[in-house]
């Protein structure tokens, strides 16, 4: 009886033995939260989401006052508008009722050009012959050579108002519409960041103003917990720090949590910390400790974590080897 006894206790102790407890450290769960906040400064004017709530990339978060931003981009507007009409006005001559003016008044140049053409066609062969003086016949040549010159000028003139604009004014003309358009687009970008949006699914953590209070540049409104930004955080005694690598897959237990998580290294510090008292010694060195990080391998497993909860993580077990 005995002998059976004893065989069945060396067995068991045996099947004890088939596998090595894996190491067990204690930790909790931490969240990595998104402030989302507005580059620019403004009295909330609309908090559209509670602390609590869960929300959907691009759902609208908070707006603030935004009259001084849509005024300037109307004015913005405005100025691009009249850029453009500069720039097509560069492309076009005088207008029509400018270029009727001259043309008529080239008509009366050429008439009176034919005008003194006739009195010199006349006049000449009265001073070859002597019944003139050459002084007459001079002054109707003088005359009908300043008209011919007027009609030139008048000429050239409505050539030159029926031509667009120079290479260089019209080149003036685009980089003033080019630099309203860039005024515009900055105006519209300012305007913009006063209404802000979700970055990505996740549920609203907490919130910090209320509508009609005033909210410096650059402070967050509101917090948000991504899905997927929740981690455990725990530390690894500097004794079992060689067993532990970035990659490594762990396991995270928690209270109410269900089954254990599946979870993987991604980070281990570079520092040690001591936990009290902070006297290093060899008696004390079992509290010198490394903070690492692992990260559930899905977004489900995720979802049951909530930040602050203590968590148990360890290493799956692995069979002794012989």
């Amino acid at each position: 009886m005995n002998l059976r006894k004893t065989a069945w206790l060396l067995c068991a102790l045996l099947a004890a033995c088939s596998r090595a407890p894996a190491p067990q450290w204690s930790g909790y769960a931490e969240g990595d939260y998104v402030y989302v906040a507005a580059p620019l400064a403004g009295t909330l004017a609309s908090l559209q989401v509670r602390a609590g709530q869960q929300v959907a990339r691009g759902d609208a978060l908070f707006a603030l006052e935004a009259q001084s931003e849509e005024a300037a981009r109307a004015e913005a507007q405005a100025r691009l508008a009249a850029a453009r009409f500069q720039a097509a006005d560069t492309d076009k001559g005088r207008r029509p009722q400018e270029l009727a003016v001259q043309e008529a008044q080239l008509s009366q140049a050429r008439a009176q050009l034919a005008l003194a053409r006739r009195e010199l066609a006349r006049k000449a062969p009265l001073a070859d012959s002597g019944a003139i003086s050459r002084a007459e016949a001079d002054a109707a040549r003088t005359a009908s050579e300043e008209a011919q010159a007027r009609v030139n000028e008048l000429e050239a003139a409505l050539r030159v108002a029926r031509l667009p604009s120079r290479s260089d004014e019209r080149g003036a003309a685009d980089a003033q519409v080019e630099a309203a358009r860039q005024a515009l687009r900055q105006n519209e970008w300012r305007e913009q960041q006063k209404r802000q949006a979700a970055p990505a699914d996740g549920v609203v953590s907490d919130t910090f103003y209320r509508p009609g209070e005033f909210v410096p540049a650059g402070t967050p409104v509101l917090s948000l917990l991504p899905r997927g930004n929740i981690l455990a955080r725990f530390y690894i005694p500097q004794a079992e720090l060689h067993a532990v690598a970035p990659g490594q897959p762990v396991q995270l237990s928690c209270d109410g949590c269900g089954p254990p998580i599946a979870a993987r290294v991604s980070f281990i510090a570079t520092q040690p910390e001591y936990t009290p008292p902070v006297i290093y010694s060899n008696a004390q060195r079992s509290k010198l400790v490394f903070l690492a990080e692992a990260r559930p391998d899905s977004l489900a497993d995720a979802a049951r974590l909530r930040p602050g909860q203590p968590l148990d993580v360890r290493r799956p077990d692995k069979p002794v080897q012989p």
